[in-house]
């Protein structure tokens, strides 16, 4: 045996002449070739299960890390406390900008896809109107005291309501054609309100969630996704109210403006397709706007006052009294309309009359019999 010690340091062919005087035989140890192919075919499987492997885990990889450090598209319920305060009348950090700004763009879209739908109306007679009334059994007096409304849907005002003499039967039909408008339209609200506040309360939205939020958010002009503001605007107007504004606006079903462009509530209009109103100064541009059908009239009514800066106090007052008990208080929510004429308060004073000279509050509890399941889940 050959010991080498660590101090000394001898070049390979020195060892080589050593080993050889020995008698050691030395020569090159020559690889094999199955060693070389067993290692390429290990080589080559382990390449091949890493990428089968990359690709197989790719996609779930990816969704993982899009969850975990990209923002995902949802819209969060983050305005709850904020809106909570609001309603409760109490003070807000940047309050000043809460239902402050909106959006013309796209608030009456769905009234001009309305107003552009085939329409089959036919305008009934007043005699016919009152004949199919009795027929059905559709009158105040049952309504005042039941609180369930036919769901008839008349879509044209008789030309004859300026000829009918009596100002109680003239009243009480008109309150029976444009009663069903107001309280189908405040439905389609309460559904939409409904699933409003069931998405919010949610911590992830569907992407159908997303798609129907995104929609409201522009049907209401509510901008930077701001849902305090969306769930402000999304409500109702007091059946009371509107019948009032409906009966003064139209001088209960007698105006031209009605008669001619079925506009309920005189809303004006800065197109060519709206009325003239008649003794208009030549300088004026101004029309009111013309509707296929009264319903139209009416959501476009509603639309207005959501959404319009005129009425910002009423929206906050209506918030504050679904806060306080859920039930909207028309002969409050009728002071803040004083921007809705050109008389201001006055124009107020006589809403709040003819609320209560026509006892216009009995059918604020009024239901209006369902046309379909999710209608029957509001009575």
């Amino acid at each position: 045996m050959i010991r080498i010690k660590n101090k000394y340091h001898m070049k390979l062919s020195e060892l080589k002449k050593i080993l050889s005087k020995k008698g050691f035989k030395i020569s090159k140890v020559q690889k094999s070739n199955y060693d070389k192919d067993f290692k390429n075919l290990v080589f080559i499987s382990l390449i091949s299960l890493f990428l089968v492997t990359f690709f197989f885990t790719l996609p779930k990889t990816v969704k993982f890390t899009k969850k975990m450090f990209i923002s995902p598209l949802e819209i969060e319920n983050n305005s709850k406390a904020n809106f909570e305060r609001t309603i409760s009348g109490k003070e807000l950090i940047n309050t000043s900008k809460l239902d402050n700004e909106t959006n013309d763009n796209n608030l009456f879209d769905d009234v001009i896809e309305l107003n552009e739908e085939p329409s089959s109306s036919v305008r009934l007679s007043a005699l016919t109107l009152n004949e199919l009334f009795n027929e059905t059994k559709y009158n105040l007096k049952d309504i005042r005291k039941n609180k369930i409304v036919k769901p008839v849907e008349i879509g044209l005002l008789p030309k004859e309501m300026k000829q009918i003499e009596s100002t109680k039967k003239r009243k009480e039909l008109f309150i029976k054609i444009v009663l069903p408008l107001i309280l189908e339209e405040n439905n389609r609200i309460k559904l939409d309100r409904k699933r409003l506040f069931s998405i919010l309360n949610k911590n992830n939205n569907t992407k159908k969630e997303k798609t129907w939020l995104k929609k409201k958010l522009k049907q209401y002009g509510v901008v930077n996704n701001d849902l305090s503001t969306l769930k402000i605007r999304m409500d109702e107007i007091p059946t009371s109210l509107a019948l009032a504004q409906a009966a003064k606006e139209t001088g209960w079903g007698t105006s031209r403006f009605a008669l001619e462009g079925n506009a309920l509530f005189g809303q004006w209009t800065y197109s060519e397709n709206g009325i003239t109103p008649s003794g208009a100064d030549s300088d004026s541009k101004h029309k009111v706007m013309r509707f296929k059908v009264l319903k139209a009239s009416v959501r476009a009514y509603q639309r207005n006052l959501n959404t319009h800066s005129s009425y910002r106090e009423f929206r906050k007052t209506r918030a504050i009294q679904r806060d306080n008990n859920g039930k909207l208080n028309s002969l409050e929510l009728v002071q803040f309309l004083h921007e809705y004429a050109e008389t201001g308060t006055e124009y107020t004073r006589i809403l709040k009359k003819i609320i209560e000279q026509n006892s216009l509050t009995d059918f604020d509890d009024a239901k209006i019999l369902p046309s379909s399941k999710r209608l029957k889940s509001l009575i």
